[in-house]
């Protein structure tokens, strides 16, 4: 049996997530990519630590600052009359968290291989930087942006650790697919847990399917174009 509700959840989560990290990651990944300050590799080694870091460990912290003894929670207390812990709120920001590096990385990446020549060629032109940034490092940049936003999507969708740190199980609220999961197998309720893990992973394959697809038509795309620029002159 297919417990919808959390599969739903599970979406709203992982759609909400990728959307505040492709509006967070944009300023943050071309700063990354563009800047020369000395100490930058400190924010990267940041930026990077959820990979390498237990989601346990990560989720513990952030429980702890979304608790009722931490400033914010105390804050967010006063506001609404509950803390964030244990909320689908407090599960977005742990997942942001959790999911930074799979956005911010691949964009960065993406932005630093935009030739310095057309950013040039864009200023002399009396181009702003922020019009630069969406007519040319954007354009230029559209598969490692594709990929970022597929990978947190899909990252998002699989969490476990953190989400069950940060959010517990609240059915409706806080418990996702992988929290149901992980509960009918401790039931011994290993058909559910199956057909739950089987919908997780088609969708999953489905959404990556999609992203390297649109990557590759538009690999093609650019080459065809180059091509024919390239001919052009031949005529």
């Amino acid at each position: 049996m297919i417990n919808w509700q959390a599969f739903r959840l599970t979406i709203e989560l992982a759609v909400v997530v990728s959307a505040i990290l492709f509006v967070v990651g944009l300023p943050l990944a071309y700063w990354i990519a563009f800047s020369r300050w000395r100490w930058k590799f400190l924010v990267e080694a940041v930026v990077a630590l959820p990979i390498v870091l237990p989601p346990t460990v990560l989720g513990f912290y952030v429980l702890v600052a979304l608790g009722s003894h931490s400033p914010l929670g105390r804050w967010w207390q006063s506001l609404t009359g509950h803390t964030l812990a244990f909320t689908f709120t407090g599960l977005v920001i742990g997942s942001i968290l959790y999911s930074l590096p799979f956005a911010v990385q691949p964009f960065a990446a993406s932005f630093s291989s935009v030739d310095r020549k057309l950013l040039s060629a864009s200023a002399l032109l009396g181009a702003s930087p922020l019009r630069t940034f969406f007519r040319v490092v954007v354009p230029l940049s559209t598969p490692g942006l594709i990929t970022g936003l597929a990978l947190s999507f899909a990252h998002t969708m699989g969490e476990f650790g953190v989400v069950l740190m940060v959010g517990g199980n609240i059915p409706g609220v806080t418990r996702t697919v992988s929290i149901d999961i992980y509960d009918q197998v401790e039931a011994a309720n290993y058909a559910s847990a199956n057909a739950m893990a089987l919908l997780l992973l088609i969708f999953c394959f489905l959404v990556l399917t999609l992203i390297y697809g649109l990557n590759r038509a538009n690999a093609l795309s650019t080459l065809s174009s180059r091509e024919w620029r390239r001919m052009s002159p031949a005529k």
